[in-house]
């Protein structure tokens, strides 16, 4: 996916169409989880968040650039040793 489709517009008048949607899915989840454990998360909520979102992003990312980690890397907005850390980190790493 395009860095583009999920960078945000300065003025919010040009939103891209995509980035609603994600926003609405992480509003329903954490919506959702908080009702289930209601109101008391066990751990950071923000970490309980990241862990879940992270490690499909990057598992997705890396799929549409076919491995190419500085490709991917340049789409995440994040430089190539994060990203090779972030793989390992989450068991991705080839």
């Amino acid at each position: 996916m395009n860095a583009a489709i999920l960078a945000r517009a300065d003025d919010g008048a040009h939103e891209p169409a995509l980035q609603p949607a994600l926003r609405e899915c992480v509003v329903r989840a954490v919506r959702r989880y908080l009702a289930d454990v209601e109101s008391q998360p066990g751990e950071s909520l923000h970490a309980l968040v990241m862990g879940e979102v992270e490690a499909p992003l990057l598992r997705e990312v890396m799929a549409w650039y076919d491995g190419n980690q500085s490709r991917a890397a340049a789409a995440l907005g994040i430089n190539r040793a994060t990203l090779r850390k972030k793989l390992q980190q989450y068991g991705l790493a080839n």
